[in-house]
């Protein structure tokens, strides 16, 4: 049993890589900085939401000195259309301070120095460690939550417990990738209200169809 489970792991990510060979993140950015204010502005909230966003700030601002310059109120002005902008533009300032005077402006790159800055948890560390720094770890966010319990893959109550499972059961050539894939693939076609298991490719390995194919028999 436990060689079939390994087996349909596999599948599911060789299916993955086949079919998007090279994922990324969908948030524009061309600096570690930039990624690392766009990571946090998207917490609850869309990426495309959050592009418009930084298209227009980092235009304005896009280093550590001068989001601090700008100053909390014409911070709030830029980001105002986001939610939760008032905490995101307090925590951004606060985590320009200490990038300023401990960091030189740089984005650390250990998950511990990461998750003291205001505004980064475990998620955001996560992904800025992956897409910048290229370390295998796994982001778990509402769609990673979702994709990993409905298909089976890594089930589990928190998105520690789910972040704890697929970094075990992940094969090494595909962990680094996998953040990228479930959160496209949640993004996209198993969707929170309606899966759109008609386009998915990997529905021959999916608890939920399995399940979903046996009760309409």
């Amino acid at each position: 049993m436990k060689r079939d489970w390994q087996y349909k792991v596999i599948k599911i990510f060789e299916v993955f890589k086949l079919n998007n060979e090279k994922p990324t993140t969908e948030l524009k950015y061309s600096s570690n900085f930039e990624l690392l204010i766009a990571v946090v502005l998207s917490a609850q909230a869309t990426d495309v939401s959050v592009n418009k966003i930084t298209q227009k700030l980092f235009k304005i601002a896009n280093t550590p000195q001068q989001i601090v310059e700008l100053g909390q109120n014409e911070l709030e002005q830029n980001i105002k259309s986001i939610g939760l902008y008032k905490t995101k533009a307090k925590n951004i300032l606060q985590l320009c301070e200490i990038l300023i005077n401990s960091y030189n402006q740089v984005v650390p790159d250990t998950f511990d120095a990461l998750i003291k800055l205001p505004g980064v948890g475990r998620k955001t560390a996560n992904v800025i460690l992956n897409t910048l720094f290229q370390q295998p770890t796994i982001a778990v966010d509402t769609h990673i939550f979702r994709v990993s319990n409905r298909i089976g893959l890594a089930t589990g109550k928190t998105p520690l417990i789910v972040e704890t499972k697929l970094g075990k059961i992940i094969p090494l050539q595909y962990k680094y990738d996998a953040h990228h894939w479930l959160i496209l693939h949640g993004r996209y076609i198993c969707k929170a209200r309606k899966p759109l298991c008609e386009n998915c490719l990997i529905t021959k390995y999916c608890d939920f169809y399995t399940n979903l194919s046996l009760n309409n028999k």
